[in-house]
């Protein structure tokens, strides 16, 4: 088995993404390399994938490294090991469907081999640990917006919560079906579209989960014409997170709390 990877800085990530979803029509693995970018990859037998030398490209303006590497027979099982649980308490609990249920009050199954893993990145336990703090907020828990659902780890856990409706949208098409096909087997129903935050109309909630990218959190900025009442911004670096609050702060969305784990920070800001 081979896997092909690219490494790209944060800013062109969307790029080699595209570039890459050609090669890749099961899905593509993301590695979050913290300061040094984004590696994204994908697997498959020799003669359908290139064995290359590690070379250096230029795509869309980028410049990005690839590598590829031989697997050995066993890789299918020994990839298991770097997908373990997440656990929130006694509250909520995200595992792989193979590891045994964990007995949280709201726990989620999510395949990684679907789509960007189980939810175990730091930027989407920041996410959970605010959406936990929403639910447990007195008042009506009512419709979401979870823009870029990737594989629907909170869109999912928004609909166990009690948000009603729970809307999810992704501009990539394979995260679209994995978070249809994670909903289905977690037994919740979502509206989930495809959407191009950058051109298509964003749907509206008074509640919107963005666990995006700084670009993007900042071009949905620039585009919101009807702003939500709350707003979880994360997939932000800490040095980043000061811009992105001042970017909402002027459709009247003032910061209420920074969770910070790592060098990634999320916002919960709010009217």
């Amino acid at each position: 088995m081979i896997r092909l990877a690219l490494r790209v800085d944060r800013a062109h990530a969307e790029v080699a993404l595209a570039e890459l979803l050609e090669l890749a029509p099961g899905g593509v693995e993301e590695v979050d390399l913290g300061a040094d970018g984004v590696e994204y990859a994908v697997y498959g037998p020799p003669g359908e994938l290139p064995l290359l030398p590690d070379l250096e490209a230029a795509v869309g303006g980028a410049l990005i490294a690839v590598t590829t590497s031989e697997l050995p027979d066993n890789w299918s099982e020994r990839w298991k090991q770097f997908h373990t649980p997440l656990v929130l308490g006694e509250r909520l609990a995200v595992r792989p469907p193979w590891e045994q249920p964990l007995g949280a009050e709201v726990e989620l199954v999510i395949d990684p081999a679907q789509a960007f893993g189980t939810g175990a990145h730091a930027t989407t336990r920041l996410c959970l640990e605010l959406l936990l703090e929403l639910a447990d907020a007195d008042g009506e828990r009512g419709p979401l917006l979870d823009l870029g659902s990737g594989s629907g780890v909170l869109a999912i856990a928004a609909a166990k919560l009690g948000f009603d409706p729970v809307i999810a949208v992704d501009f990539d098409p394979l995260s679209v079906e994995a978070t249809r096909e994670n909903a289905a087997v977690n037994g919740v129903a979502l509206d989930v579209a495809r959407c191009d935050l950058r051109s298509d109309p964003v749907p509206a909630a008074p509640v919107v989960l963005a666990n995006l990218l700084r670009p993007l959190l900042l071009d949905y900025a620039a585009r919101l014409t009807e702003p939500p009442h709350t707003l979880v911004a994360s997939g932000l670096l800490i040095h980043e997170a000061n811009e992105v609050a001042a970017a909402f702060a002027v459709h009247g969305l003032r910061e209420h709390d920074r969770r910070e784990r790592g060098e990634w920070a999320a916002l919960l800001l709010a009217a």
